[in-house]
């Protein structure tokens, strides 16, 4: 035990009696002991809140009494934290009166676990494995109550309740006439874990006894405490928070709001959160998003079922008015059970809802930017065609009027030309005329010439002819005249 202020505690700071407290008529407020919270931070924190009473996690006796460490360890208290109650799961009654002896200067009472219903402590045999031994819870009580000298020092039990209600108000009375304090009654059975709360078993077992009974289990708010407390009829509530899983899942519909608002800032544009999502944080992310994404599709939707069965259950009409005419109290009680079933299926139904709207918010946040983006690099794309397009239009405009002042140019050139080449045509017909005049005159001097030829060639034969009849004539009278 860490000595934060512990020897100040002792006696004169412990001055408040809890069962005072539960005598005075009024709603007394009991802070449970959580596992892991109902340290002395918490309960420091839970006092500035009205909380009347506060007890400490659970602690096993055996260990305490023989490890110093655990002592240090589990338990700490300071001049403020009062009253206080340490809660010890115990099997064996001259451990429990030991750890009792160690605690008693600095608290104001000790609570037996009779309520755990975790595997381990009932395979120990602590928690909810006592109730069906009341001889063991009668000797520990017995035995604490002679070892602590302190007379004011209390005694209590932590209970659940039997499938059959006789046996838990047997164990009750049995437990009050061993000597306990009071009894704190969780309204569930050992195999119930979320299911609802008895409270009518609660009221019926405060019926049955003279000693305060504080009523435990799912109350968690002042509002439910106060209705807790005028259904059952109990010296006192504990309060408690939302459970696990219904927390969570408030949690996380509460983070959904507010990522879609967050989303839907106008003054965010989807290209930063396109930026934000190209992080390699989130490309990590992405190769389990898929499966992390239908895993929670999966839980909300059997939560949302489960939320469901249990407004059907507690809606029907039948079921009330029987449970009315059996046990009083119970249209109160189903009427809160059917409060806290229809607020469970909004937290689930609107978890789902959003869940599913968040997935598309942030697929159509992505797809808007990258649509932005290749309409940004269109818009680029655009302006530059425009521009290249102005640019082609002023060259083609200045290659016209280039084009225009060429053909002017080019028509004086050829109406030059043109008169060139007529005069020239001109000169060509006349040198041809005198051209086909000289050639026709030397058609007409070829043909006298070839007529001249023919005469002449005529005139060659025959002087050839007559040549050759000189020579006959010739050696004919050669050959006379030898």
């Amino acid at each position: 035990m860490k000595s934060d202020c512990i020897r100040n505690t002792i006696c004169q700071e412990r001055k408040k009696d809890p069962i005072e407290m539960f005598h005075s008529g009024q709603l007394v407020k009991v802070c449970a002991p959580m596992v892991r919270y109902s340290k002395l931070a918490f309960r420091t924190l839970v006092r500035r809140y009205s909380c009347d009473l506060c007890y400490t996690p659970m602690i096993v006796a055996a260990d305490f009494v023989k490890s110093i460490k655990a002592r240090d360890s589990e338990f700490t208290t300071n001049q403020g934290d009062c009253p206080l109650i340490v809660q010890f799961a115990a099997n064996d009654a001259r451990l429990l009166s030991d750890a009792a002896r160690i605690v008693c200067p600095y608290a104001n009472g000790i609570d037996i676990n009779c309520g755990c219903p975790q595997r381990w402590a009932m395979a120990e045999g602590y928690g909810a494995c006592l109730i069906n031994k009341p001889e063991v819870v009668r000797d520990m009580v017995k035995q604490v109550r002679n070892q602590v000298e302190n007379p004011r020092f209390s005694v209590s039990i932590k209970i659940r309740i039997h499938d059959d209600l006789t046996r838990t108000v047997d164990l009750c009375r049995k437990a009050e006439a061993t000597g306990v304090s009071w009894i704190t009654v969780h309204g569930r059975t050992v195999e119930e874990r979320h299911q609802p709360v008895h409270y009518e078993a609660i009221k019926i077992i405060k019926e049955n006894m003279s000693i305060p009974v504080i009523a435990n289990g799912d109350i968690r708010s002042l509002k439910e405490a106060e209705n807790v407390w005028h259904i059952t009829g109990t010296d006192g509530v504990k309060r408690k928070k939302m459970t696990l899983q219904w927390v969570a899942v408030a949690t996380f519909l509460y983070a959904e709001i507010g990522l879609i608002l967050i989303f839907c800032l106008p003054f965010i544009p989807p290209q930063r959160w396109q930026k934000i999502f190209s992080f390699n944080v989130w490309g990590k992310i992405a190769t389990f998003w898929n499966k992390a994404f239908l895993t929670i599709i999966v839980l909300l939707i059997v939560l949302f079922l489960d939320a469901v069965r249990e407004v059907r259950k507690y809606s029907s009409i039948p079921a009330i008015e029987k449970g009315l005419s059996s046990k009083p109290g119970a249209y109160e009680h189903a009427q809160m059970k059917l409060f806290r079933s229809q607020r469970n299926l909004y937290i689930s139904g609107f978890s789902l809802f959003f869940w599913l709207v968040l997935r598309r918010l942030v697929t159509l946040i992505t797809q808007l930017a990258i649509e932005l983006s290749n309409k940004g690099v269109l818009k680029t794309q655009a302006e530059n065609t425009n521009e290249a397009a102005k640019k082609f239009m002023e060259e083609n405009e200045r290659l016209k009027q280039l084009l225009k002042n060429y053909v002017n140019e080019e028509e004086h050139i050829l109406e030059a030309e043109n008169k060139t080449l007529i005069e020239d045509q001109e000169k060509l017909k006349t040198e041809l005329k005198k051209t086909s005049d000289a050639l026709s005159k030397a058609q007409n001097d070829v043909m006298t010439m070839k007529k001249q030829s023919e005469r002449l060639s005529k005139e060659y034969d025959r002087l050839l002819k007559e040549h050759s009849e000189l020579q006959n004539r010739l050696g004919k009278d050669s050959k006379k005249g030898l």
